[in-house]
């Protein structure tokens, strides 16, 4: 049985770099018939909050990411406490003292020497009376994983066979000195006791995949297949960390942008296929493929969420939208011809209220000097409402009868006379939804 997880922190909202983690995960589980599970990694008390954790299944929902089961690191304490003990009786866990100076002093000795910046493992060697002493004068130490110093190999989703030498990495630090788990040993123990069989998730976890093994494999459990996808970076390339609080996901679908954008575009986004509006979940399931992702940095421009907003709101029966529709003012009766109209001019739906207003109040005519006679002369010739769909019709014959006028010399004007743009819907469907004509008058 497939089974994937997503493990946000519930320290703040989920974001584009966030989501695209959790969908690959989602993607795989679903497309495999298997179980996706949603796990809050709230073993920081201090900066975790219920708002957040609340925030991010309202998020996830919105998007239609439905979890099959979710779990609470902050109630599995005990399970990560049972594994510290285990890897202390096997002799792979140990505790250290060195203050966050004197490992800053070590590292830029070892530079300085042309060594790389690995912990020198100084604290196997103190004595039980050292250690005591210690613990007297600084309090506890840190807890760290004793790694077996050899190659860690593992055949990546992504990135194709990595082997990472155990000797060039630093013992991690398990538990801090306060006793608070930290997200290696708690990812480890939960992804080996809930049977987690594959975890995608950013290229900067590499590292930590490489000791994650390790302690799999002390532990006893079985190593699930890694993948790791490439980071997003903006459209110049540049880093997005200084953006991701305004790429929240809830910040995203303030704009207006449709959750089948989002998705349609992350689930591509960095690989070989194309970008495609899916038309469902299960669809976009079915067809993702992990391999045809790279490694390289993926751009991300949140303007491409546009334009697939639009594309997937020109193919919505009014049905589905007609809550914005009616929230933007526009009376039932005139709806659904209202919605027909605007719904290949909108990029959201957030564009909805000014439609109607033009529509409602009528526009600032948009008048070139050169046209200030035809338009006066035109607007005489406008036939008295209520218009219908052969309104334009007649009216632009009649004119071009008249002023000689044809071609975009003709229709230009008159449409930013009485809309005030220079683009918009078929004027022919415009006519018959304005109750105000401002240039008449």
């Amino acid at each position: 049985m497939t089974t994937t997880r997503f493990a946000p922190s519930p320290t703040g909202y989920i974001h584009i770099g966030n989501l695209r983690t959790a969908l690959f995960n989602f993607l795989i589980a679903r497309k495999a018939g298997g179980t996706f599970i949603l796990r809050i990694d709230d073993t920081d008390q201090e900066r975790s909050r219920q708002e957040y954790i609340d925030g991010i299944m309202e998020d996830l929902e919105w998007l239609g990411l439905t979890w099959d089961r979710i779990e609470y690191q902050s109630k599995r304490m005990e399970r990560y406490l049972e594994a510290a003990d285990k890897l202390r009786d096997m002799g792979r866990f140990y505790e250290a003292f060195e203050t966050p100076v004197e490992l800053d002093l070590k590292r830029k000795k070892q530079l300085n020497m042309g060594k790389p910046p690995v912990y020198d493992r100084a604290a196997l060697a103190l004595s039980d009376d050292e250690k005591a002493r210690l613990r007297e004068e600084r309090g506890p130490g840190v807890w760290r994983f004793k790694l077996d110093q050899h190659r860690i190999n593992w055949q990546d989703g992504i990135l194709g066979e990595i082997s990472i030498d155990a000797a060039s990495v630093s013992d991690p630090v398990l538990i801090r000195a306060d006793g608070q788990m930290l997200y290696t040993l708690a990812s480890v123990v939960d992804d080996t006791e809930m049977g987690v069989t594959h975890v995608v998730r950013g290229s900067d976890h590499v590292t930590n995949t490489a000791t994650q093994i390790q302690i799999i494999e002390a532990l006893g459990g079985t190593v699930p297949g890694f993948a790791h996808h490439s980071l997003l970076t903006g459209p110049q390339g540049e880093a997005l960390s200084k953006r991701l609080g305004v790429l929240s996901i809830r910040d995203l679908r303030a704009q207006g942008l449709e959750p089948m954008a989002l998705l349609s575009l992350m689930a591509r986004l960095g690989s070989s296929q194309p970008v495609e509006v899916a038309s469902s979940i299960e669809e976009l399931a079915e067809n993702f493929d992990l391999s045809t992702f790279g490694s390289a940095p993926t751009k991300f421009d949140e303007k491409d969420l546009l334009p697939l907003t639009a594309h997937i709101l020109q193919h919505r029966p009014l049905a589905d939208v007609a809550e914005a529709v009616a929230a933007a003012g526009v009376p039932e009766d005139k709806a659904e011809a209202f919605w027909m109209v605007v719904r290949d001019n909108i990029a959201t739906l957030k564009d909805l209220p000014g439609w109607w207003q033009l529509f409602r109040d009528g526009a600032e005519p948009l008048i070139d000097e050169e046209d200030r006679d035809f338009i006066a002369e035109a607007m005489a010739l406008l036939p008295d409402g209520p218009h219908d769909e052969t309104t334009w019709g007649t009216w632009t014959k009649a004119v071009k009868e008249q002023t000689g006028r044809k071609g975009r010399g003709l229709f230009m004007p008159l449409r930013k006379a009485v809309t005030g743009m220079d683009h918009g819907p078929d004027m022919s469907q415009v006519l018959p939804l304005m109750q105000v004509i401002r240039a008449r008058g």
